[in-house]
């Protein structure tokens, strides 16, 4: 208390020299005592601000604090919620993942097990063919142990077989005697006594092929084709001609010039009567043709020539005659017979109408049964008893 009423007195001390601005500076410097009080009215001053100030800073302090732990709350909520939510995505994903995963091991393991399954069968299938070949192994071994030479037998067996199909399909005299040929050299390869009659049959299947006269079927169906190509060379019938002389009924025009009233009269009369003309015909034992039907009358004699060829290696004589017959007619009847190149083309075609194209060949082949039955005896027994054998093991 006693503190407060001397500042006041201070005060009042203080106010009467403040009042007084006469007084010189020089007084105050000489009093060190009103220094000291000036500095502590200043302090004191000070105090009381801070005094004032201090419950303000306080409140304001308090509401950052309260601000800033509300901020902190509030962002560290939001993390929290934004970290809860990748949480869940993730796990979600991981989810996905393991489901994924899951799937991917189901088509692995039947992936697996069609692989499995694969390779069994591709075992049982693989022992199936080893099996199979073991077996014919065993009957390869067993023909070549116990007979080497039943090979050529067969070989000849099936060079006799192929002749006759040479002969009756083909009529290929020429071939099938060769094929016959070369039948009777494997059998003499396998220096057999027992096949003496079959080798007699073999030599008289030959004797007897050798006999029968050969046609020419090539060249047959070259010159058939040849004559296809002649076709547009030959020139037809002129039957438009009218060789009839002209009657002279005093139309004939004068000389004279007199006379030029005549002559212009005749003229006139010429024209007239040469402008319209109607001629007559008889029935002629040659056809007409239009202009237009020159092209399918020769189509048609190629088509026929056509059939005549192809019927040669077929060996159909009646459809190869009749073809050459309606080529030589359509000729006759259509085509001029007196010019040369029509004569050479007729002769042609009837020189080949006159060909047969079939051979009289024998119906069978003496050597082909004998084989046949030596075959059943010495191969077949002997390919059969190796699958006898392993089917009662």
């Amino acid at each position: 208390m006693t503190e407060q009423k001397n500042p006041s007195a201070q005060d009042d001390m203080i106010t009467p020299a403040a009042e007084s601005p006469q007084q010189p500076d020089v007084d105050r410097r000489e009093k060190p005592q009103d220094i000291q009080l000036d500095q502590q009215n200043e302090q004191l001053n000070a105090l009381r601000k801070k005094q004032r100030t201090a419950p303000v800073l306080g409140a304001i302090a308090i509401v950052l604090v309260i601000a800033l732990g509300a901020g902190l709350y509030y962002h560290g909520h939001t993390q929290g919620l934004k970290q809860t939510a990748a949480v869940d995505e993730l796990q979600d994903q991981l989810i996905a993942l393991q489901k994924t995963q899951q799937q991917d091991k189901q088509q692995i393991a039947d992936l697996l097990s069609q692989q499995d399954k694969s390779q069994q069968t591709s075992e049982r299938q693989e022992a199936s063919f080893s099996r199979q070949l073991n077996e014919l192994q065993d009957k390869v071994a067993s023909i070549s142990g116990s007979d080497a030479k039943t090979w050529l037998l067969a070989q000849a067996d099936f060079l006799v077989k192929l002749a006759g199909r040479k002969l009756w399909s083909d009529q290929d005299v020429t071939t099938a005697a060769a094929l016959l040929k070369s039948a009777d050299a494997s059998l003499a390869d396998m220096n057999d006594p027992s096949l003496i009659e079959v080798r007699r049959a073999l030599n008289e299947d030959v004797s007897s092929l050798s006999a029968v006269t050969q046609v020419d079927f090539d060249g047959i169906i070259l010159k058939t084709n040849q004559l296809t190509n002649q076709v547009d060379n030959l020139r037809l019938a002129d039957n438009d001609s009218d060789e009839a002389p002209m009657d002279d009924d005093g139309t004939s025009l004068s000389s004279s010039l007199s006379e030029w009233r005549q002559n212009l009269t005749k003229s006139w009369h010429n024209f007239m009567s040469d402008f319209i003309t109607i001629r007559r015909r008889d029935s002629s034992a040659e056809p007409l043709l239009a202009p237009n039907q020159d092209v399918y009358l020769r189509e048609n004699i190629r088509s026929k020539l056509l059939i005549a060829a192809q019927a040669v290696p077929r060996h159909q004589d009646e459809i190869y005659k009749q073809s050459l017959e309606s080529v030589s007619t359509w000729v006759r009847a259509y085509f001029d017979t007196s010019d040369p190149a029509t004569k050479a083309f007729l002769e042609d075609v009837d020189n080949l109408s006159q060909q047969s194209i079939s051979m009289d060949v024998p119906d069978q082949l003496k050597s082909q049964p004998m084989l046949e039955k030596l075959m059943q005896t010495r191969v077949r027994n002997l390919l059969q008893q190796p699958a006898a054998s392993t089917q009662g093991g």
